[in-house]
């Protein structure tokens, strides 16, 4: 019924209807801009006028981070072992709207403690979107066999940050930070809105997952997949991070770039856009481990840059690590999925935890740091690093895990 009046209803409006089975992948897009690119990253683009505002030095910038992070950790981990499946749909939009809420309260007190809590609510929020969405999107694309359009969801994440940047940018400090997060509040809340509707589409249960058990050969070699997939996505995380909490900062506080923070902001969120579908069309080219190895030494690669100064470099360094590192968390999810078809959620909750451990490590080195160095370079060079050597591990995974898209 409700899917005969959303078609009625664009008809009417000489609008070409969105088919019915396609709802619930962009309800996911939505979610995960909101989520992720707002409720997570809109942080980064207002860090420095927060830093101006409240006096927060690095070390304190990152422990705010950090109690995002920790906040998604937790979140993870909820959403992975208890939501059952009959509450999956509602957990998903309570925490939709737990992140519209708390970006919006990051507005009414510049109060450290209570920033603090706020950005643990958040990362809770957001984490429960990513997981549960994600589980529910990519089962119900593989049910309907069209796993191919997985990456489309992911790409969510690049239109949040430049709804993010774009929206810091274009306000150009004329409503103050606090206005700022008040805007990003209502266009989160504008985005979450038609996934009340569209997530109720998806299909709950996948009938077709009770397969047979898989040979024991194949059961060591999950292991061992599962191994190298999480030490992986773990180093990813506390490497990437840095980058991602700190680019704007580091951008801004180069001699010559100070204002151009956002700008390089805007870039990486249109590099994301397209770059999970060309991620996940080279994945099914190559095999997942392989692109994910890729994209990690781009990734690294994306880190180091800024070392080198100048806005060229700065906006390399945007280019890279935008094109980079969502697709590196859609390929990575998207490879749980084909090890546990219909029974993603799981997986997919418990690397988004190591990947949040790793995300609540990473700020906080960062910002001891540089606080004692008193400059980013030794923390971009570790945190590229880092990166690479989880590059390797995912280059080691391919023997175990030679998995293409539909295999």
């Amino acid at each position: 019924m409700r899917a005969a009046v959303v078609l009625t209803t664009a008809a009417r409006r000489g609008l070409k209807p969105c088919p019915p089975h396609l709802l619930p992948l962009v309800g996911g897009i939505l979610a995960l801009a909101a989520a992720m690119g707002i409720g997570r990253f809109a942080y980064t683009p207002l860090l420095p006028a927060m830093q101006q505002a409240a006096g927060l030095d690095p070390t304190q910038a990152g422990l705010l981070a950090a109690a995002n992070y920790a906040g998604y950790l937790a979140g993870a981990l909820l959403a992975a072992f208890a939501v059952p499946a009959s509450g999956r749909i509602r957990i998903l939009l309570v925490s939709a709207v737990g992140v519209a809420a708390t970006t919006a309260l990051m507005a009414t007190t510049i109060d450290l403690a209570a920033w603090g809590v706020i950005r643990f609510v958040a990362g809770l929020a957001s984490a429960g979107v990513l997981v549960l969405a994600s589980g529910l999107v990519l089962d119900d694309l593989r049910r309907q066999g069209r796993a191919s359009l997985s990456g489309w969801l992911f790409s969510g994440v690049g239109l949040g940050i430049v709804i993010s940047g774009g929206g810091v940018r274009l306000t150009a400090g004329s409503l103050g930070w606090r206005g700022d997060w008040l805007l990003l509040a209502l266009l989160a809340t504008a985005a979450i809105y038609p996934c009340w509707r569209w997530f109720p589409y998806a299909v709950r249960e996948n009938a077709a997952a009770a397969t047979s058990p898989p040979a024991t050969a194949r059961e060591h070699a999950i292991r061992i997949a599962h191994i190298l997939l999480f030490a992986a996505y773990f180093l990813e995380g506390i490497g990437y991070i840095v980058t991602g909490t700190f680019l704007v900062a580091i951008v801004d506080g180069t001699p010559g770039l100070r204002g151009i923070g956002a700008d390089v902001w805007i870039v990486v969120g249109l590099a994301v856009i397209p770059s999970v579908v060309l991620w996940a069309a080279l994945a099914g080219r190559v095999g997942y481990a392989r692109a994910l190895a890729g994209a990690f030494g781009l990734q690294a690669a994306g880190i180091a840059l800024p070392i080198a100064g100048g806005a060229g470099a700065a906006f390399a360094s945007a280019v890279l690590f935008g094109g980079t590192f969502a697709g590196i968390t859609a390929l990575t999810l998207a490879l749980a999925g084909q090890l546990a078809p219909g029974h993603s959620a799981r997986l997919i909750g418990m690397l988004t935890a190591i990947f949040g451990v790793g995300q609540m490590i990473g700020p906080v080195l960062a910002g001891v740091i540089v606080s004692r160095a008193q400059d980013f370079t030794p923390a971009l060079a570790a945190a590229s690093g880092l990166v690479l050597a989880g590059g390797v591990l995912m280059a080691l995974l391919q023997p175990f895990a030679p998995l293409r898209r539909g295999s």
